[in-house]
Order: structure tokens, then C-alpha cells, then sequence
């Protein structure tokens, strides 16, 4: 009978992102057995404390060609020649960019359900996993349970706590079968994308602009925010299709989903696909020229003003109090 957890996820030089941790905080907690971490790359062992750490009973790297540049097809093929080896109840992934290309391919291949984009996990009496996620552009929340023998789900970041829980994991030798066939699209570079000073999903703060920013030179007094915050910055989708800032920042349905503590509205109105981006930001700040702008109707705390006025103030008022500190 299956039992246990697999946690897959991508690392970048030996460095994991905090979701990871949170992911293997939760697969600890569904207490199905032991947790399995799979990573893949370059330095993917340098991994091994971290994972260590957080609860990972056993982990499995995959450091060798063709596994240092990333393909959807070429992996999921790999880890589903290991899954009946594993056997693992449960597979468990971060809702990221990667996670979300990679989990449905893996979940064809397994022929096992998959819930998408989680927010909390828990099994009931039978030892099935029920799932919170978001419905609708995050107007409902849903409880899903998976029915098919594997269970499949991907877990939004900056949700759950990362909770240490030191272990020392047992390194497996487990070689997958590959097919040169399956390596059929391949990511040939990489380039980073700065956004702020950390990974907009992961962020506890975010400074966000819209079009009431005016102008993309206007943007630097999002980023001088930003900089005295410890801030990300983001921005509303029509500001990246106009090319003011890239499209890394993009918030919202067709964007990134993100959950900080604070999420800075500034300059935007607050269109309902924007606001299935933030719905799951513990607090909103809005700043706004418009009293009538959607975006108060969703804030906890809200400026009627000029931002051109009001950002500066606010600035220099948050580095004068962190000055004094």
C-alpha cells in the first residue's frame, strides 16, 4: 500500500526557495509516513542540510546531465519511472512557474488527480488528503479530494509556516530511466530577473503600481519605497504590457499570485482580475486619487491622494522612524 510524501521542487545552486520548507512543514503534518524530497541540477546535494532541517526523511538528487537544464517532458518522464519504487501516497509540489509546468505532465503520466495553486492540506479519517484552494478568481475557497490512488497537489507560497523539525535524512541512489527522446524541449539559459530585493511570490511586502504611476520613469518612487520597506516591487498587468517594467512583475489572474503580510496598492484601481492576484495578502494599503476606485472596497487601510505626493512623504517618514531605531 502507498504511503509517505514526495516533495519535488527546483533548486538554483544549492539555494531552496522558503516554499520549499513550507511544503515539507506540510508534508510532515499530513503524517502519511515519511517525506521524500527530489531535487534536480547542479549543486542539488549542497540542498541536503536544509531539507535535513525541515523533516526530509530521505532525498534523492539528481545532479547529472541531462538533469542540469530543465525539461518539462525529459523530468516528468524521469520521475515517473521512480514512482513505483517511491511509492509515495501523496506528491507534492510549489505552485511556481516550475511547478505548475511540470506537476500536470507528472500527473498524466501517474494518471493521478491534481489540485492546483493549495492553500492548506489535511487528511481525514480515511487517510485522504482534502485540499483548500482557491475557486473563481479566488471569491470562494473549496475543500477537493483527490480520488485516484496517487494525490497530487501544489502548494502556494508565503502561506503556511516553514516550522524546523531537524532530521537526518538517508540519501538514496535511485537512477531514473531516461530517454533521450523525452528531452525534447530544453532550457537552454537562464537569466535572472530582479524584482525588488526578492522573489515577488515569496515577499512579505510588496510595493505594486498601476497606471495611475503615469509614466514608466515614475516607477523609482515605488523602488525608493521599496528600499526602506525590504520590499518587493510588482506592478498591475497594463504597466507590464506597456513595457514600463517587466513582465516578472505582473500581478494578478494572468500574472503571479502572491500572499505577502502587506501588499501596497498604489495607482491602481483595483480590476477584479488584479485582485485574484493580492486576495490571499493578510493586509492591503491603497492609494488612490480616486475615492471611488475598487481597490478601497478590498483594503484594510486606504490614502485619498496625489501618490506623487503622498509616496514621498510616506518614504521619508518610514526612513526617518527606521532611522531612529
Amino acid at each position: 500500500m502507498s504511503s509517505g510524501v514526495l516533495v519535488i521542487f527546483d533548486q538554483n545552486q544549492g539555494q531552496v526557495r522558503h516554499v520549499v520548507l513550507e511544503i515539507l512543514t506540510v508534508a510532515r503534518n499530513l503524517a502519511l509516513g515519511s517525506v521524500t524530497a527530489l531535487t534536480f541540477g547542479t549543486d542539488a546535494s549542497k540542498t541536503l542540510n536544509m531539507l535535513g532541517e525541515y523533516g526530509a526523511d530521505q532525498v534523492l538528487f539528481w545532479e547529472q546531465d541531462p538533469f542540469t537544464r530543465y525539461s518539462s517532458d525529459g523530468f516528468a518522464d524521469a520521475i515517473a519511472s521512480v514512482v513505483p519504487e517511491l511509492d509515495p501516497a501523496v506528491i507534492l509540489f510549489p505552485a511556481s512557474a516550475w511547478g505548475k509546468d511540470l506537476s500536470p505532465r507528472l500527473a498524466e503520466l501517474l494518471n493521478a488527480g491534481l489540485a492546483t495553486d493549495c492553500l492548506s492540506l489535511r487528511t481525514n479519517e480515511e487517510n485522504r488528503v482534502i485540499a483548500t484552494r482557491p475557486m473563481y478568481a479566488g471569491k470562494v475557497l473549496a475543500e477537493v479530494q483527490i480520488d485516484t490512488p496517487i494525490q497530487m497537489f501544489s502548494i502556494r507560497p508565503n502561506i503556511n509556516a516553514a516550522v524546523p523539525s531537524p532530521t537526518t535524512p538517508v540519501v538514496l541512489d535511485i537512477a531514473p530511466v531516461i530517454s533521450e527522446d523525452s528531452f525534447k524541449a530544453v532550457v537552454t539559459e537562464r537569466r535572472e530577473v530582479q524584482s525588488g530585493v526578492q522573489e515577488l511570490t515569496e515577499a512579505d511586502i510588496i510595493v505594486s503600481g498601476g497606471r495611475g504611476i503615469k509614466a514608466a520613469e515614475n516607477f523609482k518612487l515605488l523602488d525608493q519605497l521599496a528600499e526602506v520597506l525590504g520590499a518587493a516591487v510588482g506592478s498591475s498587468r497594463p504597466v507590464a504590457d506597456d513595457g514600463w517594467v517587466p513582465h516578472s512583475y505582473h500581478i494578478g489572474q494572468t500574472g503571479k499570485v502572491v500572499s505577502p503580510t502587506v501588499y501596497f496598492a498604489i495607482g491602481i484601481s483595483g480590476a477584479i482580475q488584479h485582485l485574484a492576484g493580492i486576495s490571499g495578502s493578510k493586509y492591503i494599503v491603497a492609494i488612490n486619487n480616486d475615492p471611488e476606485a475598487p481597490i478601497f472596497k478590498v483594503a484594510n487601510y486606504g490614502i485619498v491622494g496625489d501618490l506623487f505626493q503622498v509616496v514621498p512623504r510616506l518614504t521619508e517618514e518610514i526612513r526617518s522612524l527606521k532611522a531612529k531605531n
